[in-house]
C-alpha cells in the first residue's frame, strides 16, 4: 500500500472545511489531522483497529493496528500490520503483516519487541517476539512458543507495566461470545521480568472477576480494556472502561500482589472518569507526579447521545489520585459525531511531549469512514509540552462545547 504523508498535529489545529460533502455524511476537510500511517477505505470493508505504539532502544518508533470488519479475517486468523518510523514519526514504512494477531499491545522488554494480544476475535491469548525491529515475528504454535492460554479472550492495546519484579497486563475473557459487555470477566496476567515470555508456564493468569448487571443502579453494561496502574500507595489496580448509558465511569479493580485474585467493591470502586465509556490508556509521569490519559470525553454539547459512540473529541486529562480527574485541554475535535472519530489512542511520553497512534475516522476520496467507529485511518500525533497545556490551548473554545468556565 502506498502511504500518504499528512501534516504534523500539534497541540492546536486549525480545521479548514470545504463546501463539498462525502456520500457517507460529514463535510470534507482538506487534511487529515496528524501524520497518516495507514489508510483503508470503507469500500474495502476492512476497518482499522487497535493502534499500538512503542519506541525501540535505538529510537525507532514502531506502530501497529489490526484489521476488523466484514472484509477482514478477524474471526478466523486475524491480521495485524506493523510500521516503523526512523524520523520521530514524520514518515512511516510498512514492514510486516502478522497473521494470527488481534487486539494487541506492542511493548519493549529487555531490548526485545513483543506483541501481546489474541489470535483472533475472542481467540486464544498469544505473544510474539521480534528480534529485528518488527520485521519478522515468532509464531505462537504451542505453550513453549507464545501460546499463553486457550479460551475466548478479549483485550486491547493497554499498558504493560513492570512492577515488583514482574510485568503486568490486563485482559478479559468472555462467557458468551455472542453477548458484548455483560459477559466480560476482568483478568490480569503477569510474569517475572527475567522469564522467557514465550513460555506459558512462566505466566500467572488471575482468577476471573465477573461484572454484575445490578451495579450502578442497574445501568452497568460491562467492563473491559483494563489498564494496569500502580496507585500512589503502591497498590496494583486494573482500571477498566465501563459500559453504561451516560458514560463517564471507570472501574478500579484491586489486584493481589501475587497476581492470582482480583476484588472490587461496587459501592466504592467506581470513579468518575471523563470518556470512560471508550478505551483509554493511563500512564504515570514522575516529573509532574500525575497520572495522564487521552480520552474521548463527551462535552456538554454532545451529551444525550450514546456515550460509547461519541468519539469526535480527544481530551487530555490528569489526576493525582486516580479518582479525581481534570480536563486539561482538548487536543482533537470535529463537530460531527456520526462520521468522525479520534479513538483508541495509544500513547507514550517522549520527553516533554506525548506521542500517540490513533484510530481515526475521517474524510477521504471514497466518501469518508463507514461510521465514526469503523475507522479508515491510523494516524500519528505529537502533542508538544503536554504538561503546560491548559484549557486555553484547546483546539476549539470550550464555550462552544457547552462549558461555561
Amino acid at each position: 500500500m502506498m502511504l500518504q504523508r499528512g501534516v504534523l498535529c500539534l497541540a492546536v489545529i486549525t480545521f479548514t472545511i470545504s463546501a463539498c460533502a462525502p456520500a457517507g455524511g460529514g463535510p470534507i476537510q482538506e487534511t487529515v489531522p496528524g501524520v497518516i500511517i495507514d489508510h483503508s477505505p470503507q469500500t474495502s470493508k476492512i476497518y482499522i483497529g487497535s493502534p499500538s505504539l512503542a519506541v525501540l532502544p535505538d529510537g525507532t518508533y514502531v506502530a501497529s493496528h489490526d484489521e476488523f470488519g466484514p472484509g477482514s479475517t478477524e474471526r478466523e486468523r486475524a491480521k495485524t500490520r506493523v510500521f516503523i518510523s526512523k524520523d520521530r514519526g514524520e514518515s512511516w514504512q510498512h514492514v510486516a503483516d502478522v497473521d494470527g494477531q488481534f487486539w494487541s499491545t506492542l511493548f519493549v522488554h529487555r531490548e526485545h519487541l513483543y506483541l501481546l494480544g489474541t489470535w483472533s476475535h475472542y481467540g486464544n491469548l498469544v505473544i510474539r517476539r521480534s528480534n529485528d525491529g518488527g520485521r519478522t515475528w515468532t509464531s505462537p504454535d504451542d505453550e513453549m512458543s507464545g501460546l499463553l492460554a486457550r479460551g475466548r479472550f478479549h483485550c486491547a492495546p493497554v499498558p504493560v507495566v513492570e512492577y515488583n519484579g514482574r510485568i503486568w497486563r490486563a485482559v478479559e475473557d468472555t462467557t458468551n461470545p455472542r453477548q458484548w459487555g455483560r459477559s466480560f470477566r476482568a483478568r490480569v496476567i503477569s510474569a517475572p521480568v527475567d522469564a522467557d515470555l514465550l513460555v506459558a508456564d512462566n505466566w500467572t493468569l488471575s482468577d476471573p472477576l465477573p461484572g454484575d448487571s445490578s451495579w450502578l443502579g442497574g445501568r452497568f453494561g460491562g467492563f473491559l480494556e483494563g489498564n494496569i496502574v500502580i496507585d500512589p500507595a503502591g497498590e496494583i489496580l486494573n482500571i477498566l472502561r465501563v459500559a453504561c448509558p451516560e458514560g463517564g465511569k471507570a472501574a478500579l479493580v484491586h489486584v493481589a500482589r501475587d497476581g492470582r485474585t482480583l476484588r472490587f467493591d461496587p459501592n466504592r470502586d467506581f470513579a468518575d472518569f471523563p470518556g470512560g465509556a471508550k478505551k483509554f490508556t493511563i500512564r504515570f509521569d514522575p516529573q509532574s507526579q500525575r497520572y495522564w490519559s487521552l480520552v474521548n470525553w463527551v462535552p456538554p454539547k454532545h451529551q444525550g447521545l450514546d456515550a460509547a459512540r461519541v468519539r469526535n473529541t480527544l481530551a487530555l486529562i490528569a489526576s493525582q489520585d486516580l479518582r479525581r480527574w481534570e480536563i486539561r485541554t482538548v487536543l482533537l475535535y470535529h463537530p460531527d459525531t456520526q462520521w468522525h472519530g479520534f479513538q483508541y489512542p495509544d500513547w507514550l511520553f517522549d520527553g516533554d511531549d506525548i506521542i500517540a497512534a490513533i484510530r481515526t475516522a475521517y474524510d477521504d476520496e471514497t466518501g469518508g469512514a463507514h461510521n465514526a467507529h469503523d475507522a479508515n485511518y491510523l494516524t500519528f500525533h505529537r502533542f508538544k509540552r503536554f504538561r503546560e497545556l491548559t484549557r486555553r490551548d484547546s483546539v476549539v473554545p470550550l464555550t462552544e462545547l457547552g462549558l461555561t468556565d
